[in-house]
């Protein structure tokens, strides 16, 4: 499905800002840019099929079109009875479906609530607008070459563009991308509780089913996440639940994506069991080398001590050599090792107390 949505913020009665932006299923193919007013493209084949001359045309009349929309909407603000500071949504577009016509649609929303439509060739208020719907669409449907022009755009043009980006584009939106999932324990939600975390990264498409499980029974308080793009164009998705700590064994994150083939991913939650024997095995890595370290500088130590029982006393000696230079060697070399010993066991404590 190939859309267009733009909101227009209008703070009075000489403030409007626009923002446009085009969109083939969950993949944003077009922006319209605030500074230069000009449509960007954001993809390499977002110009589908299109010639260039094509492509000028269309932009020049949506651009058109967008700045006029907000300038009518100042004039008539008063008599529509729009009251600033409000906003105007609009959302158009159309689909395909194999083996059937193109269907096309225009609804407009006034203040986030549904404000209109355009269907076949009139402007008709949606159901609940109001007698202020109803006074809009009466004054648009007088204007009868802007009907034209939509009916043009929603039943000739989008289509025939749609068809293009598929044709464009066909390599980037079929592919498949596996996702990878992992559990986790979030923030305490307070005294004897859990909360179970399940991330799901790295896939494409965007559609993806993500639920806690007991069995095959789903998990009635599994809350999903927004799903958000990552920088290499696949998507990122956060699935919680909320236990007892007596309740999260037995409970697995089961992932659903066409990129799978049918074969779901199962994370079993055991996270406390491995978080405790990571650092388990950790302490003891930790602590074996502790001792491999301190024996290995007793064992230099007794060495030194050895060859020092070699060495003349100075104060039994014949002669007084008080300025030796081998004894004053040996007796830094001692210091410099006994500084390295006691820093590196120092190192490796604080470490260790870190883990705790």
């Amino acid at each position: 499905m190939e859309q267009a949505q733009w909101i227009s913020s209008f703070a009075n009665h000489s403030c409007a800002h626009i923002q446009a932006s085009g969109w083939l299923g969950d993949v944003q193919t077009h922006v319209l840019d605030s500074v230069s007013g000009t449509i960007r493209f954001l993809r390499p084949w977002s110009q589908g099929t299109f010639s260039k001359q094509e492509l000028k045309n269309l932009e020049a009349l949506l651009l058109l079109y967008l700045h006029s929309f907000n300038k009518e909407v100042q004039a008539f603000a008063s008599q529509f009875q729009f009251e600033y500071p409000f906003e105007l949504q609009v959302l158009s577009g159309c689909q395909m479906h194999a083996g059937k016509a193109s269907e096309s649609f225009l609804n407009g929303a006034y203040q986030g609530s549904d404000f209109l439509s355009f269907q076949g060739n009139s402007w008709k208020p949606s159901p609940g607008a109001g007698s202020r719907a109803q006074n809009v669409c009466r004054v648009l449907n007088h204007y009868r070459i802007i009907k034209e022009i939509v009916q043009s755009l929603l039943s000739d043009i989008c289509p025939r563009f749609l068809a293009g980006l598929l044709e464009a584009g066909k390599s980037e939106l079929e592919q498949q991308v596996k996702p990878e999932a992992w559990v986790s324990k979030g923030p305490s939600p307070g005294p004897g509780r859990l909360l179970l975390v399940c991330h799901v990264s790295g896939f494409h498409p965007k559609s993806v089913w993500v639920m806690w499980m007991r069995g095959e029974q789903k998990q009635p308080g599994t809350r999903r996440g927004d799903i958000l793009p990552n920088a290499d164009g696949t998507w990122y998705l956060r699935v919680t639940l909320e236990v007892a700590s007596g309740e999260a064994a037995g409970l697995t994150c089961r992932v659903k994506h066409s990129s799978l083939g049918g074969h779901d991913i199962i994370i079993h939650w055991d996270g406390n069991s491995i978080f405790l024997m990571l650092i388990c095995l950790t302490i003891i890595v930790t602590l074996v080398l502790l001792v491999v370290v301190d024996s290995w500088f007793r064992k230099q130590s007794s060495n030194q001590n050895i060859l020092s029982l070699h060495v003349p006393n100075p104060a039994f000696s014949t002669r007084v050599n008080i300025q030796d230079p081998k004894n004053s060697g040996h007796q830094l070399c001692l210091a410099q090792e006994f500084w390295i010993k006691n820093r590196f066991l120092k190192n490796w404590k604080t470490s260790l107390k870190q883990l705790w």
